[in-house]
């Protein structure tokens, strides 16, 4: 984890790289046709499906609309990858918990090397196979109401059948991607599926502009806050705490090596986006088993639970009549999975027991339990800071929404705003990790 220092390559040398590099340019056109590849398979449509009546139910769903922000409009246009990417990163997030918790897992991760990891990326394909299926055969359920032809067993069978591939499909495409393209797969396909909105968004925010000259105001301050908020992003994404650590000197054979100083950096939002994914799901739940126990019937229970899961949802709706329960809610969801996650992330025992073994010491603290304590107090106080700035990203959207009444971006909320600048910075440096790679190749080759 010790950095050293590199010049970045400038912007002309990497696009003069991007089209010169064969390798390069070989990755991005790879990513390209995939990525056009899974948006061509989200408008291929589910058959046996009254879409008309499907619109017209799910047109001011809260459940719909946030998965739709990871499917890019597929789970509202019911085509055969409507799951998307939902199922894969579902897993990937239950076995890096797991991982943390079954001992087994965490060998295969961190003693095993390539071998181990290989496992426990098989075994997440099969969880995800798994979470497909489920996922599939709820939807089928879901949908069975909505069938034009043939109803039952046999829609509920086909329909689940032909999602669960769907989602496979996009599985190996995002790690076709990973392996053979450029930056993260499931980061990308999640990435274009944000962007791909953004037309209609845009769109619609102009022809509301249009329509009365009072609402260019609005307008205008609703655009200035989301790029405020996107410089804002960048800036806490990219920042660190960098912890001096000094090498002790040692000698290989007859060389003698002195004292080297390096830095141990300690990003300031360790989970990214993840704790705003947790908490807006948290939120979203109640909503979630409302509409599963809508149609309860006679059941009293149900119907008892039905109700009372209504009122909850209603409580957490930040358009509803508290929505200060649903910003302290959230803001409170916000902090525990930032210091969850930042947990996961960083083990401060691990990361002392390493520099020991590397013969490297904080100034002024003491290897072992010392520095373990300090890593940790210093993690703590990043963690709060990171999570204060998670809960302003995640709630000034909705609050000026709300002020200005302007409802167009409504799908662009804080999750995606983290997703698209994060996805966008990672992908970057990894081009730029390619150019100094075809840099260093051309110094050997002179």
């Amino acid at each position: 984890m010790v950095v050293s220092r590199d010049k970045t390559p400038t912007a002309q040398e990497t696009f003069l790289q991007m089209a010169q590099a064969a390798g390069l340019r070989g990755r991005l056109l790879v990513t390209i046709g995939l990525l056009i590849l899974v948006r061509v398979g989200i408008f291929l449509p589910v058959p046996g499906i009254d879409r008309v009546a499907f619109g017209r139910d799910i047109q001011n769903s809260p459940l719909i609309g946030f998965l739709d922000i990871f499917s890019g409009g597929g789970i509202s246009a019911l085509g055969i990858f409507a799951l998307g990417i939902l199922p894969y990163i579902n897993a990937s997030i239950i076995i890096q918990l797991l991982t943390a918790a079954i001992p087994a897992l965490e060998k295969l991760q961190k003693d095993e090397g390539e071998a181990g990891r290989r496992k426990i990326s098989q075994v997440t394909r099969y969880v995800a196979l798994g979470g497909a299926l489920l996922q599939s055969t709820f939807i089928a359920g879901w949908l069975e109401r909505y069938a034009t032809d043939v109803r039952g067993p046999l829609f509920m069978a086909e329909t689940a059948l032909a999602l669960t591939a769907g989602s496979m499909f996009v599985m190996w495409v995002s790690e076709l991607i990973t392996e053979r393209g450029i930056g993260n797969g499931a980061s990308l396909l999640i990435f274009i599926n944000i962007v791909a909105v953004l037309p209609r968004s845009l769109g619609q925010t102009i022809n509301y502009a249009q329509l009365d000259n009072r609402n260019v105001g609005p307008v205008i301050i609703l655009l200035v806050v989301f790029l405020v908020m996107i410089l804002g992003i960048v800036f806490v994404q990219e920042g660190t705490r960098r912890i001096p650590i000094i090498s002790a000197r040692r000698q290989v054979g007859r060389r003698l090596y002195r004292e080297r100083t390096n830095y141990l950096p300690l990003r300031l939002n360790q989970g990214g986006v993840m704790p705003i994914i947790f908490a807006s799901s948290v939120l979203i739940f109640p909503s979630f088993l409302a509409q599963i126990t809508q149609n309860s019937g006679n059941n009293q229970l149900l119907s008892q639970l039905h109700l009372i899961l209504t009122q909850v949802a209603n409580a957490l709706n930040p358009s509803g009549q508290m929505p200060w329960v649903y910003v302290t809610v959230y803001l409170i969801l916000i902090l525990f999975f930032s210091y969850f996650y930042a947990s996961l992330i960083v083990n401060p025992v691990d990361m002392s027991q390493n520099l020991k073994k590397m013969g490297a010491s904080i100034p002024g603290i003491r290897p072992g339990r010392a520095t373990s304590e300090y890593v940790e107090r210093v993690l703590n106080r990043l963690t709060f800071l990171g999570a204060i700035f998670l809960g302003l990203v995640a709630v000034v959207p909705t609050a000026v929404e709300s002020v200005t009444g302007i409802t167009t971006f409504q799908g662009l909320g804080a999750t995606s705003l983290l997703i698209l600048v994060g996805v966008a910075i990672d992908t970057a440096k990894q081009i730029q990790t390619y150019v100094i790679s075809q840099r260093y190749e051309g110094m050997v080759k002179q």
